[in-house]
């Protein structure tokens, strides 16, 4: 097990150069659609995936073509401009954890020839050490997870790496006992929120309450998406040591849980998991700046274009009031400032 600490990338997606530390506790990505903040998720996610299980037989960039799925699978694509992806150039990935070892890759090539070199470490070592991570995606996949696992076994589907990753890891038998008592308060608090427990009959999800079971199909997304949390601390995907890679937690669930998903990760960070987060949520944000605690670590990472060509820079701080800029209060703020100047004009 083990910690992310720092993200370099060059000419990657929207970013020219980007240079991340990370807390070892919650990091939270917000800025406007299209500075890359699940850009970064995925990047980080992949370096996981290698270090255990099946992923340990895959080299990253080919894990990085899974996760990404470029049209084509022509990893080339990922070039930050799109001029870029047709000449001899390319991109480079740095990715940094505590024990010490680095995964760095540079890539040169172009639609039809591609080479990628090891700048500072090897796969080999940086796999020495698991990093078991899960990734939730913003599309919840629970209620599709009927035959996706053989069908793309067998098939080419449109579908990125992440949603088979997550459901295989669904459909792991529970522990016998949980890690420890904060633990059992999480599972009890997601119980109490999604109203039941989480079965499964073959490959069907269900919800079942005191008033019988429900298929997921026909259950909220809001709901489907903390079942899911629910399975994964459940069956110790999520256990001491892990890191979780969660984007958009807010996306089709009711505002009055957020309260609920915000304590969750804060008790799971407090429990040594290493959490990266993307948000467009008020509420979110700032239940974070209001339930943690002196010792909790939080980081807000804030990404944004100083033009709308530019390249995505960043601004990184653990003080909420220091976030800058801050899109998802700058927007709250417009709309409290509207709602001002009606009341006082009556228009």
């Amino acid at each position: 097990m083990g910690k992310i600490t720092r993200l370099e990338l060059e000419n990657f997606t929207c970013f020219a150069k980007l240079d991340l530390e990370f807390s070892n506790g919650v990091n939270v990505l917000i800025g406007v659609s299209g500075t890359g903040k699940t850009h970064i998720l995925k990047v980080l996610y992949v370096a996981c995936a290698i270090t255990v299980g099946e992923g340990k037989d895959r080299d990253y960039m080919d894990k990085l073509r899974g996760v990404f799925s470029p049209y084509g699978g022509e990893l080339q694509r990922l070039c930050r401009h799109p001029l870029a992806r047709d000449a001899l150039t390319g991109y480079s990935i740095t990715i940094a954890r505590d024990n010490g070892h680095k995964l760095a890759y540079d890539s040169l090539g172009n639609k039809g020839f591609n080479v990628w070199s090891w700048s500072t470490d090897d796969q080999l070592s940086w796999a020495e050490d698991a990093l078991e991570s899960v990734y939730i995606p913003v599309k919840e996949m629970l209620a599709h997870a009927p035959g996706f696992i053989s069908l793309n076994a067998r098939r080419e589907i449109a579908f990125e790496e992440i949603y088979v990753d997550v459901i295989k890891q669904a459909y792991l038998p529970k522990l016998k006992t949980l890690p420890n008592p904060s633990y059992e308060k999480i599972f009890k608090d997601l119980s109490k929120a999604i109203g039941g427990e989480v079965i499964l009959k073959g490959e069907h999800f269900f919800l079942k309450t005191e008033q019988g079971e429900l298929e997921f199909s026909l259950l909220a997304e809001g709901l489907r998406k903390l079942s899911l949390a629910w399975l994964l601390i459940q069956n110790g995907s999520l256990n001491p040591g892990s890191i979780l890679f969660w984007d958009e937690p807010e996306a089709n669930l009711n505002p009055s849980l957020l309260g609920l998903v915000v304590e969750t990760l804060l008790e799971l960070q407090r429990q040594g998991v290493q959490i990266f987060l993307t948000t467009h949520n008020y509420v979110l944000l700032k239940e974070f700046d209001l339930r943690k605690k002196k010792d909790d670590a939080v980081r807000y990472i804030s990404l944004f274009r100083e033009k709308d060509a530019d390249p995505v820079s960043s601004h990184s701080t653990e003080e909420y009031s220091a976030i800058n800029p801050n899109a998802i209060a700058g927007t709250f703020d417009d709309l409290y400032d509207q709602e001002v100047k009606r009341s006082l004009t009556g228009a």
